[in-house]
Parts: C-alpha cells; sequence; structure tokens
C-alpha cells in the first residue's frame, strides 16, 4: 500500500515537498497539493515582481513537479474552511502545512490605520493579479508616496510606481491593473530604511535596477549614504558603493523621482478621513539598537505602503507560535504525522530555492517517523469523497492548464507578451470551463 500524503498550499514550499517525497519514497508515495486558489505557484505567481520573468520561469520547473504522476492539484480547497486537520488526518497518512507568511507586520504608530496606510503585500498582490484583490483596490491619485522598508520586495514596489505603463505591456500585469498604473498620478516616490544604508536588506541586482529606470531619477542625500563598510561582506560594500555614486551625481528631470532616504524612522501617519502626511524621525544607533535623534520631518504623501517583514498566519487547529509566528517543530516535525515546510516553518528567511532544502529536511523526518511506526493503517476515509459530501469540487491540474492557455490567448489578443493574468475568481472559473 502506497504512502498517502496531503500537502497544505502550492507555493514553492509546497511543492518542493511534493517533489522530495516522491524521490525518497519513489512509487511508494501519492501526494495531494491542496490550494485555495484555483492556481498554484503561490509565491511565484503572485508575489515575483512581473517584470522579473526570469525569477518568474520557475514556475516550468515547479510544473513538472506537478505533472508526476503520483502527485495531484486539488485547487479551490480552503483548509479550515473546506476541510480541517482532522479531516485530512483521517484521510492521509500524514499531513505537511506550507503556506507561508505573506501577511506584512505592522508598524504600531498612530495612524496606521487611516485609508490610504496599507501594506505592501497588497499592492503586489493587486499589481500580481491575485484574485483576492480587486482592480479598483488601488487609485494612485496622490503626487506622493511612501514606501516603508529597504528589502527587495520595498524595491520592486518602488520600481512599479516608478515605471510607466508602456514599460510593463509586456508582462502579464492584469489589463484591468495596467489601466490604473497608465492613469498613476504618482511623482515622486520615497523609500525609508531606520537604519543605514549598510544594514538594509535588498540585493545588489535588485538595487542597480533602480538607477537604470528610463522614467524616473534616483536620489540619495550623501550624509545617508556614508557608512563604514570595513569587514562587510561584498554585497553589502556593493550596495553602499551604489547608493553614493546616486548621492554624487545630478537628477536627470525625468518624470518621476525616487527618493531614498536612511536613518529616518516613521512615527505618526497623519491625517483625518485618509492619509496626508508622513512624520518621521531622524534615528542613529546606541549600543547597537535605534533611537531618536529627536529631529523631526514631514513628508507630505497621500499613501504609506508598509514593507517592514513578514509573518504567517496560524491554521485554524494547528499549533502556533506568536512570539517566532512559526509553528512549533523539530525538523519539520509538528506532532503526530503532522509536519510544516517553508516560511511557516523557519519564518521568512532566505530565497525560494532555500525552500528546496527545508522541504527535503521535512521529508526524511516524515519518512523516518512513519517508517518506525509499526501499526496499521490510519488513514480510512476518502478526501475525493468527503469533498462531494461539502459540495466542493476541486480545480484539477487539467482545469488550471485551461486558465494558464487563457491567459496565454488574452495576451495575444491585446498583442501583450505571453500572458496576460485573469483577474478574479469569476473569469478564472470562466476559463476551467466550468
Amino acid at each position: 500500500m502506497s504512502l498517502r500524503v496531503a500537502i497544505v498550499g502550492s507555493g514553492p514550499a509546497g511543492i518542493y515537498t511534493a517533489e522530495a517525497l516522491t524521490k525518497q519514497a519513489g512509487a511508494g508515495v501519492e501526494v495531494d497539493v491542496l490550494e485555495r486558489l484555483p492556481t498554484p505557484y503561490g509565491l511565484v505567481r503572485y508575489g515575483v515582481a512581473p517584470d522579473h520573468t526570469s525569477i518568474k520561469s520557475i514556475a516550468g520547473y515547479l510544473r513538472r513537479v506537478l505533472e508526476l504522476p503520483n502527485v495531484r492539484f486539488l485547487g479551490g480547497v480552503e483548509f479550515g474552511r473546506d476541510v480541517g486537520a482532522a479531516d485530512l488526518l483521517g484521510c492521509y497518512d500524514a499531513v505537511v502545512y506550507c503556506t507561508g507568511a505573506m501577511v506584512d507586520r505592522r508598524m504600531g504608530i498612530p495612524g496606521e490605520d487611516l485609508p490610504g496606510s496599507v501594506a505592501a503585500t497588497d499592492f503586489v498582490n493587486w499589481y500580481c493579479g491575485h484574485p483576492d484583490m480587486p482592480a479598483d483596490r488601488f487609485v494612485l491619485d496622490c503626487p506622493e508616496v511612501a514606501v516603508v522598508g529597504v528589502g527587495n520586495v520595498a524595491v520592486d514596489v518602488v520600481r512599479i510606481l516608478a515605471k510607466t505603463a508602456e514599460e510593463l505591456r509586456a508582462t502579464d500585469v492584469p489589463e484591468e491593473v495596467l489601466a490604473r498604473l497608465a492613469g498613476s498620478r504618482v511623482r515622486t516616490v520615497h523609500m525609508l530604511g531606520r537604519r543605514g544604508p549598510e544594514h538594509a536588506k535588498f540585493t545588489l541586482k535588485e538595487l542597480r535596477e533602480l538607477g537604470e529606470l528610463a522614467n524616473a531619477d534616483v536620489c540619495v542625500r550623501q550624509e545617508e549614504a556614508v557608512a563604514d563598510v570595513t569587514g562587510l561582506p561584498r554585497q553589502v560594500r556593493g550596495n553602499v558603493e551604489v547608493l553614493r555614486g546616486w548621492a554624487a551625481r545630478d537628477p536627470a528631470g525625468r518624470p518621476r523621482r525616487l527618493e531614498v532616504r536612511f536613518w529616518m524612522r516613521p512615527v505618526e501617519i497623519l491625517g483625518e478621513d485618509r492619509v496626508t502626511g508622513l512624520r518621521l524621525e531622524r534615528t542613529r544607533l546606541s549600543g547597537g539598537r535605534v533611537v531618536g535623534t529627536g529631529e523631526f520631518e514631514t513628508l507630505p504623501v497621500g499613501m504609506v505602503l508598509r514593507s517592514v517583514g513578514y509573518r504567517s498566519v496560524p491554521l485554524p487547529g494547528v499549533p502556533f507560535s506568536e512570539e517566532t509566528m512559526t509553528v512549533p517543530n523539530e525538523a519539520g516535525r509538528v506532532r503526530d504525522r503532522e509536519y510544516v515546510a517553508g516560511w511557516l516553518k523557519r519564518g521568512p528567511t532566505g530565497v525560494i530555492g532555500t525552500n528546496k532544502s527545508d522541504a527535503a529536511e521535512t521529508v526524511r523526518t516524515l519518512l523516518a517517523d512513519l517508517a518506525g511506526l509499526a501499526r496499521d493503517p490510519v488513514r480510512r476515509g476518502d478526501i475525493d469523497a468527503l469533498l462531494a459530501s461539502r459540495d466542493v469540487s476541486p480545480i484539477t491540474y487539467r482545469e488550471w492548464l485551461a486558465i494558464e492557455a487563457a491567459e496565454a490567448e488574452l495576451a495575444r489578443s491585446l498583442g501583450r507578451g505571453e500572458r496576460v493574468k485573469l483577474l478574479g475568481l469569476a473569469a478564472m472559473h470562466a476559463a476551467s470551463g466550468r
């Protein structure tokens, strides 16, 4: 009898876990990948910037895993709504949770709940065509925007705000979103870091892309680009050198302007009915900690996008640590027959490829545990019958391919790139043939 495993989540962590199971257990395993959305690939589809086509190409690798004969995709099945932990443990020998960490951390300052103050991941989901984000979620009707954070997600957001719609036309941005980007009134984008340039989390490649923008000048203040990089990694030294170069050059008069700021922390978002400004305090390090200097300034921004870190969301009936914002585990083991992989396991660290070794560790633990159990099979139920009894009809992999084909056809009809994402569940279901 084959081992049957359910994986909750079809992002890189989930699909790498499926791959590790098929490699380590061979033909002796059957894997079902459950996904809330009709579409697989998670962060690769809805988190990677649309103009980063080389990174998005990893979907081709993930596709091959889902096409393995002993792997099955079950889309449109939501954990906690359609099925719970007890349901899955009744139908499978083991369950692996791989739901990621895509909720933004809050800044904890006054005014953070004003309209116009939003999570950067909401903006990312919007321009990536996530079905949870309607086309009218963002209007872009203010001339100045602040992006709080100096990591790669913040850089992506800044770059999309700075580019013209024409520059994004060949990407998979939904047509409705592209139209709103074309009507953007944003002229100045402030990217803010509360520490110095040597502490920024963006990679050198991402940073350099900002300097190559044809539609925006990148401006850095010389006094904020100063940093002692002695003994620091080459990546950090490269970042500081690029920032110093930008600080030394004059603006070329391009239509938009990117202000990259350091040693500035938000202390209050201003406004009554919506955001009208962001109050900042200059900072410095004291004993390794960021402290305020008592020197303030206010930016006249109409929107604040926070990108100051990410956290996982607790799953119903699954242990969760509010301190680490992860599922407590030992090498991926949560408790009897329950396992975890990806950001939900270790926190939002590493790159997409990091999930591969992480998943392999969890699978080694899972297979060792189940090999050592001398007992009758514990699964008694059938997931297909259970879902049918609840009027849940999963999106199949074949139906996902129909959605993908419809997106390619839409791109051809519009004269745009390889694909244009369909926006909304209704459009996806229609494309799937439902």
